[in-house]
């Protein structure tokens, strides 16, 4: 545990931005979910749901909560994905 007070606000301050951060990454990574399941499947919804995706992903980079790198790269193998999808 913390000892000195500025660990033990830091630790309070973690605490209370990973419970504000959650549920934007946790939506974004449902989206990527979702649209992989819809890429394996062959749905009609499929580009509809990568462009989801892809929102989410760059609401969670735009707010730091993953990083803009890792956002782009998700984005960047999902449209692959659904590319290679749509040609066979």
């Amino acid at each position: 545990m913390a000892n000195s007070p500025q660990a033990r606000k830091r630790v309070r301050q973690t605490i209370k931005r990973t419970e504000q951060n959650k549920p934007f990454r946790t939506r974004a990574y449902r989206a990527v979910r979702d649209a992989r399941a819809a890429i394996a499947d062959g749905s009609d919804d499929a580009p509809q749901l990568v462009r989801v995706a892809q929102q989410e992903l760059d609401r969670a980079a735009r707010r730091n909560i993953i990083h803009p790198n890792a956002a782009s790269r998700r984005v960047s193998r999902l449209n692959q994905q659904l590319k290679a999808a749509s040609a066979s």
